[in-house]
């Protein structure tokens, strides 16, 4: 056993604030439009007018999220001329945004989800 925090911490449930924030993070992320535009991000910047394309969104339904995306830290921006160009902001939501859609993938090639075995197929 070492004498690092993160070794320490692995032992001990989470104090409150850490499990508050930890679940606005996936509660941010449960968005279906929200996780898109990081899943997208996470590919490289963007303006808002390319990501509304993509999305296939309304470029002002687009802006509302990245403004609560920005507002919560994980995407930051910077004009470029009269564009303004967004990128994901933060490494972690990178890796976690990565992580779930391989896990999905991995998912869908065994042949399901976590959803298909609940009972009566209903969602958590």
């Amino acid at each position: 056993m070492t004498d690092t925090p993160a070794a320490d911490d692995a032992c001990r449930p989470l104090d409150a604030r850490t499990l508050q924030q930890a679940a606005a993070t996936f509660g941010m992320l449960a968005a279906t439009n929200r996780l898109q535009i990081m899943w997208l991000l996470s590919q490289g910047e963007s303006d808002v007018g390319t990501i509304a394309d993509k999305v296939g969104g309304t470029v002002a339904t687009v802006s509302q999220h990245l403004a609560k995306l920005k507002q919560a830290g994980m995407v930051g921006s910077r004009r470029e001329g009269r564009r303004r160009i967004y990128v994901l902001d933060d490494p972690h939501i990178a890796i976690l945004v990565d992580q779930v859609v391989a896990h999905q993938r991995e998912q869908d090639l065994r042949g399901g989800t976590f959803t298909d075995r609940l009972p009566g197929g209903k969602r958590a």
